[in-house]
């Protein structure tokens, strides 16, 4: 046991007090929130080409009634031109060719001529275009036909938009505020995460194995250490690394939080929209009235009415068996192997699953009480993501106590069978490894 203290030290001091950890554990949290935002920005920016198109209406409807958006502009063309266009468009003016055919409101169907794949953000601006324009020609039709007085602003008076406000009601029977906005991005955050650091000190883990084997000071260590000393100080001491990461990034998530708060509290906004509207002259009751739902302050609220020290429990939990799970099987495969080529094709069918478990978060968040949420978060390969991802929207007792139960049980199961591994192909070199040399392994009685 001190053997295995001493080895966990050694690990965890190595990899603490590395640059790159410091720099990463301070860092991160800004990629992180830099990354969200870029995809945001990409989202809202990500296609400003500018495209010219023809369009042929055989219907005659349609005459004028497409107008150029911001960067991609219409031109009516004739049927000739159009049958002389159709051909090619390669060296043509016209990036694609509209047809709208003469019988579209009965078929419902118009024709895009493009050299390349349309994108589907044009795609689906020319369906709107078409779509809005026959809805309001039928309205238009109906109107005629019924001759009711003013009969089109009635008609635009019935549209309405209504806001959703969702609320939860605790054991206690008391109402609070939630989101099913914030629960996605809390689920697929959390999801993410444990994916990220179980993968990633996971691998910490076989490249440790791998170089000390490479460089044979595996074979001086193991003279004093047992095998199963050595993994366990290995995997325990870089789990230790990344919860002192997470720790650090809670505590300046909660910091964080506390000043948005204090920043942001319902006093603080009032005094400055009453400010700057005093300043502008624009003082008046209703305006101050409109100040008052302070949306930073709602979406604070709806995240701390989330189980937030269940979240936190479920985390460390996950984390820590996930991580036990996958980094076993990992340094199994580290001790197994001589190379990075192999590595690499032994690693693929024991990290497939938490692959795979990020694949189906979007799934999961539309539905979090389906089968698919249901078994991936009962698996034990799968659970450590999955099933943290349902933890924000509510997951019953027995199925979080299950999910735990199957994991540890699981968890034992690949430590146990990793260190037959482990203690045969630490002093393994020079034979090419496969899964079925290494359940021969599994076979060994000593």
């Amino acid at each position: 046991m001190n053997k295995t203290l001493l080895i966990l030290k050694q690990e965890y001091l190595k990899r603490v007090k590395k640059k790159s950890f410091i720099v990463l554990t301070l860092l991160v949290p800004f990629l992180m929130v830099g990354m969200f935002a870029l995809i945001i920005f990409l989202t809202i920016n990500n296609d400003k080409k500018e495209r010219t198109i023809g369009v042929y209406d055989e219907s005659g409807l349609f005459l004028g009634e497409f107008k150029s958006e911001t960067y991609t502009k219409y031109y009516f063309i004739d049927k000739q031109k159009y049958e002389q266009l159709k051909g090619g468009l390669k060296d043509a003016e016209y990036y694609a060719l509209l047809y709208i055919p003469a019988d579209i409101y009965t078929n419902n169907t118009a024709q895009l001529v493009s050299e390349k794949q349309v994108p589907m953000e044009l795609n689906e601006q020319i369906e709107r275009k078409l779509s809005r324009f026959i809805e309001n020609d039928k309205r238009q039709k109906i109107i005629a036909e019924t001759q009711i007085p003013d009969l089109e602003e009635k008609l635009a008076a019935t549209k309405t938009n209504v806001s959703l406000k969702t609320l939860k009601i605790s054991d206690s029977g008391e109402a609070k505020s939630s989101s099913s906005t914030v629960a996605f991005i809390a689920s697929y955050a959390m999801g993410f995460i444990i994916y990220f650091f179980v993968f990633m000190y996971g691998a910490a883990v076989m490249r440790s194995v791998m170089e000390e084997k490479k460089s044979r000071i595996i074979e001086v260590i193991i003279s004093s250490v047992k095998p199963v000393e050595l993994m366990a100080g290995k995997i325990i001491g870089t789990a230790m690394v990344g919860l002192t990461q997470v720790a650090i990034w809670v505590v300046l998530g909660t910091a964080v939080m506390i000043g948005v708060q204090s920043f942001f509290s319902p006093e603080t906004a009032q005094q400055m929209g009453q400010s700057i509207m005093e300043n502008q002259g624009q003082m008046n009751p209703a305006m101050t009235q409109a100040t008052q739902p302070n949306e930073v302050m709602q979406v604070m609220e709806m995240i701390s009415n989330l189980n937030i020290p269940l979240i936190l429990f479920s985390f460390v939990f996950y984390f820590l068996a996930g991580y036990l799970l996958y980094s076993s099987l990992m340094g199994a495969i580290g001790a197994a192997v001589d190379n990075d080529e192999d590595s690499q094709q032994m690693i693929f069918p024991v990290t497939f699953p938490l692959i795979l478990s990020i694949m189906v978060l979007f799934s999961i968040a539309r539905n979090p009480e389906g089968s698919v949420a249901f078994w991936f978060s009962i698996i034990p390969f799968t659970s450590p993501v999955v099933m943290l991802a349902r933890v924000p929207y509510g997951v019953p007792a027995w199925e979080l106590l299950l999910s735990m139960f199957l994991l540890v049980l699981t968890v034992v199961g690949a430590i146990a069978a990793a260190a037959k591994i482990y203690r045969v192909g630490l002093l393994m070199y020079g034979k090419k490894v496969n899964l079925k040399e290494m359940i021969k392994w599994l076979r060994y009685k000593n």
